[in-house]
């Protein structure tokens, strides 16, 4: 008899410790703009951490890099959506629909329409040179898209375990801080950059209030300054490898609870100036 009950314990043992590991490797994070700069890195960190990452690109064709990632991490799950197509958002959302997502991570965006090392490459955001057409650009991308996602992703995230949505913002988005050059100048530039991130904090403000009730944290990152393809061979003071610095926010990220909902932080989870 002792035996037997010995036996049943050492089973029920391992089926809750069997459990345990299956809701810890269950975890699934949706990520735009995942095949290069700042959203490869969290693709890759995250499948190297054994989640199902699935990793939207807006491409014609599957790009080199996340076709090598999907091969080394078989959780990597590649596919096709533009921030800007709603029927690309859509279509994927139907194909999704019923799948727990934990983080939905808006990623995408645009900085500006030349390398960022390229002279004179920014005039078109340039108060008396702007390009109005543009905004359109820009809104779309930045602030449409993350809201048209989310809008489309929302009961997937209302059916994870962590209900979390991160939105990549940037310190350009904050108003009450007086807008600076990387080389210190007090002139402005990025106006359309600037505009759309600010719009994207108040958006991702209002959804945080929207669900709390509903369990679901959501906050913005100021990544600050990571070394990804876009600078090029240009030279900046401080800047960070994409592996430290996304390191840095997924280890955040981890942490975050619904208190923490409606932030706008650095990727080290201090509160960054609106």
């Amino acid at each position: 008899m002792q035996l037997w009950i010995k036996s049943h314990l050492i089973l029920v043992l391992a089926v809750a410790i069997g459990m345990i590991f299956a809701e810890v490797t269950a975890e699934t994070v949706l990520i735009t703009g995942s095949n290069q700069g700042i959203g490869f890195e969290f693709a890759k960190q995250y499948a190297a951490n054994g989640w199902t990452v699935i990793a939207t690109h807006r491409r014609l064709t599957t790009p080199d890099s996340l076709i090598s990632l999907a091969a080394t991490y078989p959780k990597v799950r590649i596919e096709r959506m533009d921030v800007t197509d709603a029927e690309q958002i859509e279509a994927l959302g139907a194909k999704l629909k019923g799948m727990p997502i934990d983080i939905l991570l808006n990623n995408a965006g645009l900085v500006r329409t030349d390398p960022l090392d390229k002279p004179g490459g920014n005039t078109n955001q340039l108060f008396g040179t702007l390009d109005y057409q543009l905004l359109d650009d820009f809104i779309h991308t930045n602030v449409a898209g993350p809201l048209k996602i989310t809008e489309t992703f929302i009961e997937n995230v209302k059916a994870s375990r962590q209900k979390k949505i991160v939105a990549i913002s940037s310190a350009a988005g904050s108003v009450s801080v007086p807008p600076f050059m990387p080389n210190g100048s007090p002139i402005p530039d990025h106006y359309w950059y600037r505009i759309s991130k600010a719009a994207l904090n108040s958006a991702m403000r209002l959804i945080s209030a929207q669900f709390k009730d509903d369990g679901i944290t959501v906050v913005m990152f100021h990544p600050g300054g990571v070394r990804v393809e876009s600078f090029g061979n240009l030279e900046m003071p401080g800047l960070e490898s994409p592996e430290e610095a996304i390191g840095k926010m997924i280890r955040t990220i981890d942490g975050l609870n619904l208190q923490d909902t409606g932030r706008f932080m650095d990727s080290d989870g201090k509160d960054h100036p609106w």
